[in-house]
């Protein structure tokens, strides 16, 4: 219905940015600096292969061989190191990403749910060139909740009705449809969806059609 109040959000990764080279080097430079026992060398495929995880998944995936107290402490190292050395390394922004979110900011607004630590979303909007325009945002780092829960505590914040989530993992739909939201999937990021039916795009100019479509 016309009245309801209807918002638009966005995981990060694989969505907004690919950010993999540039956080493998970062996390590279902190681990030879403070974690030789670490030992892996990692590449941008082994960030993708773990973008959208927790802080402690990813953890658990890339030094499954420290044990588990180290291996928090490697991880947190890691995240807190990436965030400063993002303020003056960019990942790559897709192509018209902040002409298309302007333009859907006219009608729209436009938050960002993701599973990363506090910072990060902040140095993204920066790069991408959208901080004024972000209405609100939530993460894993600031709550502690999964994206599932977090996407439900953005909704009541801010009092929407209705919403759609923009991600690009099989873990972004089941936490759209958890939290009761229609979900399109950005098939040109990191990861597949297991439903045909859903909803896809494969650039991020063309959200603005579909939203209407969906939405009309």
């Amino acid at each position: 219905m016309a009245d309801k109040k209807r918002g638009i959000v966005f995981d990060v990764d694989g969505t907004l940015w690919d950010s993999c080279a540039v956080v493998a080097d970062s996390w590279n430079e902190w681990l030879l600096a403070n974690a030789p026992d670490a030992e892996p060398v990692l590449t941008g495929a082994d960030m993708r292969r773990v973008m959208g995880l927790t802080m402690a998944q990813i953890g658990d995936a890339l030094f499954a061989g420290l044990p588990d107290k180290r291996r928090l402490e490697v991880t947190e190292g890691c995240c807190e190191y990436e965030v400063e050395y993002l303020q003056d390394h960019s990942g790559e922004v897709y192509p018209g990403l902040s002409e298309t979110l302007r333009s859907l900011s006219a009608s729209y607004p436009l938050f960002i749910v993701s599973n990363c630590q506090v910072g990060y979303i902040e140095v993204t909007m920066k790069w991408c060139g959208i901080e004024d325009i972000i209405s609100d945002f939530e993460s894993f780092g600031a709550t502690g909740l999964f994206k599932v829960d977090n996407l439900k505590l953005l909704l009541e914040r801010n009092g929407l009705d209705e919403a759609i989530y923009i991600g690009d993992t099989q873990g972004d739909y089941e936490s759209a449809r958890g939290a009761g939201m229609t979900f399109i999937h950005a098939g040109y990021g990191f990861g597949k969806v297991e439903d045909p039916a859903v909803p896809r795009i494969q650039d991020i100019r063309e959200l603005p059609d579909l939203i209407n479509k969906l939405w009309k």
